[in-house]
């Protein structure tokens, strides 16, 4: 039997200048980005990546990200992100991450939420667990799983964005970190300059494609706290909820 330490995948990147914001720091989408490579990794590492997925006709879509940062790293050497299998239901999987410093040091935790859908009808399909379920592991997460998203559409009238070339992911649809660099492009520069942002949290409710006519929408839920979302006529296709600090 595996140990939760064999069952944990671990990726490391070495931040480059070009991934930094203005502040030298690097940014929520590309922490976003390496915890999505790390799953990506690990799950073709133990025969349920998107190679294997896609004989079976299927493809595995992001439904949920919470991201909750304690550091932003600048240029300061290598960061470790751990990944690991926490629950497996029918329809769903439940994945963590942490990611650390050459120290040693934790600088965050993420949840994440991932659903099998049909290549062809692009539906919910029900998980094969054979494989998957020999990674359950109990390894601890000690952030808020995500929770319900205040309708930023409600409250505000949007800011139109037409999706473009460079939006697309491998499957020709909106990719999942585009979503949260075009949200987090709706906050102006004086706010990343006095605070950061500690809980990110989006919920990915339809998938967009090239040329769609979107509004992004920003709303002001409490001092810290924020909503948004982004809708093609009316219908959402993500919303999300940063909190700053």
């Amino acid at each position: 039997m595996l140990t939760d330490e064999e069952k944990t995948g671990v990726s490391t990147f070495v931040p480059d200048s070009y991934l930094m914001d203005f502040r030298g720091r690097i940014t929520v989408s590309t922490i976003s980005m390496y915890l999505l490579q790390t799953a990506s990794e690990h799950a073709a590492n133990h025969g349920f990546g998107y190679s294997d997925m896609t004989k079976q006709h299927t493809t595995w879509v992001l439904s949920r990200l919470a991201v909750e940062v304690n550091d932003y790293p600048g240029i300061s050497g290598p960061i470790s992100v751990y990944t690991w299998v926490d629950e497996i239901n029918r329809l769903f999987t439940s994945r963590c991450f942490e990611w650390k410093d050459q120290t040693g040091k934790t600088l965050g935790f993420a949840r994440s939420i991932w659903a099998a859908i049909d290549l062809q009808t692009r539906k919910p399909t029900t998980l094969d667990q054979t494989t998957i379920s020999h990674y359950l592991c109990n390894r601890s997460c000690p952030i808020d799983k995500p929770g319900k998203i205040v309708p930023a559409e409600q409250h505000d009238a949007g800011m139109p964005y037409q999706l473009k070339y460079s939006d697309l992911d491998i499957n020709g649809h909106f990719n999942s970190i585009k979503y949260i660099e075009h949200m987090l492009d709706l906050f102006d520069l004086k706010l990343f300059s006095e605070k950061e942002i500690r809980r990110f949290e989006i919920e990915y409710k339809a998938e967009g494609m090239y040329g769609m006519e979107l509004m992004l929408h920003k709303h002001q839920v409490t001092e810290d706290k924020y909503a948004l979302s982004i809708c093609h006529e009316g219908k959402v296709l993500s919303r999300a909820a940063v909190t700053w600090q």
